[in-house]
């Protein structure tokens, strides 16, 4: 069955009048209720089956600008009120909420917690109002994606759950998930409807609904654009009409979705034009790929472990056991090993990363939190969860912005009780480990025997047969003449019998012989053999890793060995520890930790680099800026993404501060001075305050008038700070030509700014009409453009 859902309702009320820029949509809810009632039964006359409630921004941070934040509960039930009045029982109402317009931590300043906390008290006013489901939209962070499934999961249970994410044009969210990182992560999570809105116009979409089908085997939703706006004669104008609109519903639903409508600049004409193009399509075929086997992900990568994928290195080395300066630094709250652990490792060859905080006297909650954050923003590939702590647990799977791997869940009772459940909870992979109160098993037999407990109680709790993997665990050849052959003949049980990938830890084996290398190396191109998936080992370890390119070569996992012939002829590149960026002075080290966002180590270097006679200006051009350059290359290049962006901007803003605070007076490089303004009317700042961000961080002087802020005033702070640049952002439609006001009356008053501009609904075109200097499409290219317009401070014509 195809759902048709309704459009946008900022473009009628505004068309009509009734909202002005400086007016809380949501509370047009009570104070202009018809008006809202009128607009959803024009809707519901064009044919749609779905209404949303006018609850976008009914959130406690929205509110809180219109001094409305004690009113949340009145506005989300009066707007399901609304939206059932129209519908009087003929169709369904989705209780919408929309992002906070913050990012939580380590990215932004919010918790999850709190993020939970504002969604949960939404949810739950929509659910108390009536609404058939809860609509969690628009949504640029999978981090509060996740915030708001959860939170919605527990104030609304018995509701079907939308989650929409919006995706940039080159097919990921700003913060750099893709559809099938976002469909995998969200499916496990217990999302009801997976989709896209906003984003872009239509046919943009089709690939990304295409690969949401894919991936997932919820229901997909998608409510585009009407393209992107154009400003025409001074009026905001969406260019797709209803006819163009329609013309490519039917591909949308061809590539999954069930549930179609529209976003901003969709009238009920684009409805009803859309509902006379799907009225015979029958609902599509769907092909979910890879069914049965494990996924995990981090926030922009997706790794597949099983027998149809290649073999995956699940790195070993963040893991204080027997390491006394890791377990020191730990001890101590610094997390800078950890940090380089988890880049050398990356960088090394390993897919998966185990994260193990088992310190003794610590609080290991606190520091698995902490561990998470900082892992999580630095590497992209998904991590494992490695603690006998629940409380440990949930703390770092509450905060990884991914599907993660708990390491691991054994059969006793007390282990059931407590890790299956935070498994479901987070839609986490849950690592099975043969071991029973019973003791250690001998046998391949009795770990098969074991394992069956485990996912039996595992699907019991709600998990699926793409939650598990399987550990054999491994014990000393020298203690049990038979440890190695039923470690194989485990793993051919595992596979023949369940049909679940396997894991393990190799180096027990070998634990109390000689040249224990030799016996490592043997024994893994023989669990290769016998169909192990993913070997947790050390990524450094040249053996081991030699015996994987062969093994892969001879076991069909590298058609015609190509890969090994390759890395045969790379013999002579050292390969130990491949963080291969080996500082050769500390200048380069200074750069090198700039990239890699390692603002701990930075402010040292910097100081030891000055005492060493260095220049503040020598460190600032051949460190920092030649850091920032190559990190806004990998950006443009999409090697990195926006998280890693703003941890590499706070390392360069530390060796800033450390440069004045060793020397006062030190003539830093003027990057010079900018003055940046969310317009009047929008009171949408997330945009506007990482462009800031980087600015500031990349060495320019702030000044930052905040949100709604009007024309005026930003010619003021321009005229009186003598700014170099005057940035502004406007995310709404109806703000737009507030850019076109303010960049007047800045020519009016002589002013000798450039003006940069940029925001979601801006585009090259609009930039140019307005008169601005520039477009800048995210905060990397503002830093970019912001540096070539410094050298030219002419005043503007």
């Amino acid at each position: 069955m195809i759902n048709l859902f309704d459009g946008a309702m900022g473009t009628i009320l505004q068309s009509q009048g009734i909202l002005q820029p400086s007016t809380c949509p949501e509370l047009l809810n009570v104070k202009n209720s018809q008006a809202i009632i009128d607009i959803h039964k024009k809707y519901i006359a064009a044919g749609s089956t779905i209404i949303e409630t006018n609850t976008f921004g009914a959130n406690r941070i929205k509110l809180s600008h219109y001094g409305l934040e004690n009113d949340i509960r009145l506005l989300n039930k009066a707007g399901v009120k609304n939206a059932k009045t129209a519908m009087q029982g003929h169709g369904k109402v989705a209780g919408a909420m929309g992002p906070l317009g913050r990012f939580i931590e380590p990215l932004g300043d919010i918790s999850f917690d709190e993020v939970y906390d504002i969604y949960f008290e939404q949810a739950q006013a929509l659910a108390e109002g009536g609404a058939d489901y809860i609509l969690i939209e628009t949504c640029i962070d999978i981090q509060e994606m996740r915030a708001a499934l959860l939170a919605a999961k527990a104030a609304a249970p018995l509701l079907p759950i939308f989650c929409q994410m919006s995706y940039s044009e080159d097919g990921r969210t700003v913060t750099g998930t893709d559809p099938q990182t976002a469909a995998i992560t969200l499916t496990a999570m217990g999302a009801d409807i997976i989709g896209a809105n906003c984003s872009t116009g239509p046919e943009e979409l089709i690939p990304i609904i295409k690969i949401l089908s894919e991936n997932t085997h919820c229901p997909i939703s998608v409510q585009p654009n009407a393209g992107m706006p154009h400003l025409i004669n001074k009026k905001t104008v969406f260019p797709m009409t209803p006819a163009d609109m329609a013309k490519w519903a039917p591909m949308l639903i061809a590539a999954g979705a069930t549930f179609i409508g529209g976003c901003c600049g969709t009238t009920p004409d684009h409805i009803a034009a859309i509902n006379r193009s799907i009225k015979n399509i029958a609902e599509p075929i769907r092909h979910q790929q890879f069914p049965n086997d494990l996924v995990l992900t981090s926030r922009t990568k997706t790794v597949f472990i099983g027998s149809n994928f290649p073999t995956r290195l699940v790195g070993e080395r963040i893991n204080p056991t027997g390491r006394k300066k890791l377990a020191a630094e730990i001890k101590n709250q610094s997390f800078i090993s950890v940090k380089k652990e988890a880049v050398e490792q990356t960088n090394a060859g390993a897919d998966i990363l185990d994260v193990n905080m088992g310190v003794g006297g610590i609080n290991q909650a606190a520091a698995m939190e902490k561990a998470i954050k900082e892992i999580a923003q630095i590497v992209d590939v998904p991590l494992s969860i490695d603690t006998s702590d629940p409380a440990a647990l949930e703390a770092g799977l509450k905060v990884y912005p991914g599907r993660a791997l708990i390491n691991s869940v054994s059969a006793e009772p007390d282990r059931l009780k407590k890790f299956l459940p935070l498994a479901k909870k987070y839609g986490a992979a849950i690592l099975c480990l043969p071991l029973s109160d019973k003791g250690l098993p001998k046998t391949g037999r009795e770990r098969i025997h074991i394992i069956k407990k485990i996912i039996a109680a595992a699907k019991q709790t709600g998990l699926h047969d793409n939650d598990f993997i399987l550990d054999c665990l491994v014990m000393t050849i020298a203690a049990e003449k038979n440890a190695a052959t039923e470690v194989l003949q485990a793993l051919s049980l595992y596979r023949h019998e369940l049909g679940y990938p396997s894991t393990m830890g190799l180096s027990n084996i070998s634990f109390g012989l000689p040249n224990r290398a030799l016996i490592n190396s043997t024994f893994f191109a023989m669990c290769l053999a016998n169909g192990l998936d993913a070997p947790i080992m050390n990524p450094y370890d040249e053996s081991m890793k030699n015996t994987l390119t062969a093994a892969a070569a001879l076991i069909g996992k590298d058609p015609n060995g190509r890969h090994y012939s390759m890395s045969v002829s790379q013999q002579d590149t050292p390969t130990t520890n491949k963080s291969v960026t080996t500082p050769t002075n500390i200048l380069q080290a200074i750069k090198h930790s700039i990239i890699t966002g390692e603002k701990e180590n930075v402010a040292a270097m910097v100081e030891q680099a000055l005492k060493n006679g260095y220049t503040s200006n020598e460190i600032t051009e051949k460190a920092l800026t030649e850091a920032m350059n190559d990190v806004g290359k990998n950006f443009g290049a999409k090697k990195i993404f926006l998280p890693q962006v703003m941890l590499s901007a706070e390392a360069m803003r530390e060796a800033f501060i450390k440069i004045k605070e060793v020397l006062p007076s030190a003539e830093l490089t003027d990057k010079g001075t900018v003055v940046i303004a969310t317009v009047k009317g929008d009171i949408h700042d997330l945009g506007k305050n990482i462009v800031a961000a980087l600015l500031e961080n990349n060495g320019f002087k702030l000044i930052d008038l905040g949100k709604d802020v009007d024309a005026e005033e930003i010619v003021r702070a321009a005229i009186k700070n003598d700014a170099d640049i005057v940035g502004l952002c406007s995310l709404m439609t109806t703000t737009m030509l507030q850019i076109d006001k303010v960049i007047a009356a800045l020519k009016k008053a002589g002013a000798r700014a450039h003006v940069i501009v940029g925001g979601a609904v801006l585009t090259q075109e609009y930039a140019d009409a307005a008169g601005a200097d520039a477009y800048a499409q995210d905060g990397v290219v503002a830093v970019k453009i912001a540096k070539k317009l410094i050298i030219s401070k002419t005043p503007m014509s």
